[in-house]
C-alpha cells in the first residue's frame, strides 16, 4: 500500500512541449491514458472462455486550464492554448510531449515523453464563469519512461 504522507502533490506533474519546456497552454491540469489492447485467441479447445495475447499498446495527454489571451501585464501569450491550435494542428505538425515532472533535483522523479498529434482543441465559454480550454493529444509511437538518477 502507498504510504499517503508520500503523495504526490499533482502541482509537481505537468505537461511540457519536450523542444522549449515550457508548459503547454499554462495548463491546469493534465492526464495521460496508457492504454494496452489484447487480441483474441479463444477457440475451440478453451472451453467456451475467452483467451488472449499481447496486442499494440497507445497512450494519449489531455490537458485544459483557463482561456486567456494576455498575461496579468497584458503582454500577448505565446505559448497558450490558440498557440496550440496554429501551431499543432492548422500546419499538421506533430510535438513531442513531456508528462511529469521533469524537475531533475529529485532522485526517482518520473516523466513520460514521446511524439504526439493535437487531435482535438475546445474551448468552453459559460455566462459569468471562467473561459477555459480543453487540448487533447494523441501518441504516435512509442511512450518512454525517465526517471532522475541526478543525486
Amino acid at each position: 500500500m502507498a504510504n499517503l504522507t508520500t503523495a504526490l502533490n499533482g502541482t509537481d506533474i505537468t505537461v511540457y512541449d519536450s523542444s522549449t519546456n515550457i508548459l503547454v497552454a499554462y495548463a491546469q491540469s493534465g492526464t495521460i491514458n496508457v492504454n494496452h489492447s489484447t487480441r483474441d485467441i479463444s477457440n475451440k479447445e478453451s472451453s467456451a472462455w475467452a483467451e488472449s495475447m499481447e496486442g499494440q499498446r497507445n497512450w494519449d495527454i489531455s490537458v485544459d486550464g483557463a482561456y486567456a489571451w494576455t498575461d496579468t501585464s497584458g503582454t500577448a501569450l505565446t505559448n497558450g492554448a490558440d498557440d496550440m491550435l496554429s501551431t499543432y494542428i492548422l500546419t499538421r505538425t506533430s510535438v513531442v510531449i513531456r508528462f511529469g515532472n521533469t524537475d531533475t533535483t529529485g532522485v526517482g522523479n518520473i516523466y513520460y515523453e514521446g511524439t504526439a498529434w493535437l487531435t482535438s482543441f475546445s474551448v468552453s465559454a459559460p455566462n459569468e464563469d471562467t473561459a477555459t480550454y480543453s487540448l487533447s493529444f494523441t501518441g504516435s509511437g512509442a511512450l518512454s519512461q525517465t526517471v532522475d538518477t541526478t543525486v
